[in-house]
C-alpha cells in the first residue's frame, strides 16, 4: 500500500465511476455518494492499489532495463516501451511489426528478476512472434526463467476468482500476450 494519507470524496454527481489523484500529499479517491460502505472500501482498495503500482513503476526505468536486457541476451531492443494499467490480465505484450512493448504495472511491485522475465519475453517476440522452439531457445537463455515464470503462475492463481473464463491460470485473450505460463 502507500505511504500517503487518503482522502476519500463522495460525490453525488458522480454515478458509477471512481477516480484517484494524488494532490498536496494526499491520495484522493473520489466514489459516488451513496455506495453501501463494503462497496466504497473495495472501490477504494482498488484504486489504492493501483495507485501504489502507479507510483512504484515511476520508480523503474524500463528503457534502460530492456537495453540492457536486450544487449546482455542478444536481443532486439525495442522501438518503444512503456508501462500499462490497462493489462489486468496479461504481463506483458508487443507489437513486432512496429516494435512496441507494454508491460503491465502490476510487475513493478515484483521482483526485478521477475519482470526481467516478462522483459525478455517480449524482446524474443519481437525477432521471433510465437512461441516456438527458436523463441524458446531466445527466452531460454534467461537463467531464472524457470523460477519467472512459476511465480508468476502463482501470482495469477491467486487472481483466478476474478478472471470470467480463465482455467488453470491461463487467461482468454484473442492477441497475443504474455500468460502465465509460456508454454501451453
Amino acid at each position: 500500500m502507500t505511504d500517503l494519507p487518503v482522502e476519500v470524496i463522495r460525490s453525488k454527481k458522480r454515478k458509477r465511476t471512481v477516480q484517484a489523484y494524488i494532490a498536496d500529499g494526499k491520495l484522493r479517491v473520489l466514489v459516488p455518494a451513496g455506495l453501501s460502505p463494503d462497496e466504497e472500501a473495495r472501490l477504494v482498495e482498488t484504486m489504492i492499489a493501483r495507485a501504489t503500482r502507479r507510483l512504484s513503476s515511476a520508480g523503474v526505468d524500463l528503457v534502460s532495463r530492456a537495453r540492457e536486457l536486450a544487449r546482455k541476451y542478444g536481443l532486439p531492443v525495442p522501438a518503444t516501451i512503456e508501462w500499462s494499467n490497462r493489462q489486468m490480465s496479461r504481463w506483458g505484450s508487443c507489437t513486432p511489426s512496429d516494435g512496441k512493448v507494454r508491460i503491465s504495472n502490476r510487475l513493478a511491485s515484483m521482483p526485478g528478476w521477475v519482470l526481467d522475465w516478462v522483459l525478455i519475453h517480449e524482446l524474443a517476440h519481437l525477432e521471433v512472434s510465437n512461441h516456438g522452439d527458436q523463441f524458446q531457445a531466445l527466452v531460454g537463455r534467461y537463467e531464472l526463467g524457470e523460477r519467472a515464470e512459476g511465480y508468476l503462475m502463482a501470482k495469477s492463481e491467486e487472481r483466478l476468482p476474478e478472471v470470467p473464463g480463465a482455467i488453470s491460470g491461463v487467461f482468454p485473450t484473442k492477441n497475443h500476450a504474455v500468460m502465465p505460463s509460456s508454454r501451453q
